[in-house]
């Protein structure tokens, strides 16, 4: 692999938990910073707040991003929320859906590798907090479908990415 003779005075990426505290403290959303490599805030969605972590590792140049839902999956309802799940990140370009197993909570996962950039712009960076909100609201209705409805996942899918035409 071409990737294993890098240099080794090649500089690794800044942080960008800087950039995204930034972000965060411009949208008046609550953060914190555990350290110099973690971040956790809280963004208001439409259907519920969502619990946002960051994770930098510059051994990597990588960032892990999670956005979790507010909602803890009984463990009677997992087989069925685990379908809908795989049915769901068949439908998306970025990132992915998953079960946080100690938790039972739904979370959307990215990751984001950085080698060889000075940098994650402000504007990437908003972009990938933008998707996650947007894939957590457009989804939300399915979990709460199989979860709470009884639904089954193809039909809790399809019930939730109906697109409305017109007005009412």
């Amino acid at each position: 692999m071409s990737g294993m003779l890098a240099l080794e005075s090649e500089s690794h990426a800044t942080n960008p938990l800087d950039v995204l505290e930034q972000i965060l403290g411009a949208n008046e959303w609550v953060c914190e910073r555990p350290s110099e490599r973690e971040m956790v805030a809280e963004a208001p969605g439409k259907w519920c707040d969502y619990a946002m972590f960051f994770s930098w590792a510059p051994e990597m140049s990588a960032m892990h991003f999670s956005c979790a839902f507010d909602m803890k999956v009984p463990q009677n309802r997992r087989a069925p929320l685990f379908e809908l799940l795989s049915l769901a990140n068949e439908k998306l370009w970025i990132g992915h859906f998953g079960l946080e197993s100690e938790e039972g909570v739904p979370v959307y996962r990215h990751a984001v590798l950085l080698r060889g950039a000075p940098g994650a712009s402000a504007e990437s960076l908003e972009d990938l907090v933008d998707i996650a909100l947007n894939e957590c609201e457009r989804f939300f209705p399915a979990f709460q479908f199989v979860l709470w409805g009884g639904k089954p996942p193809k039909e809790a899918l399809e019930a939730a990415m109906l697109d409305c035409v017109g007005e009412a």
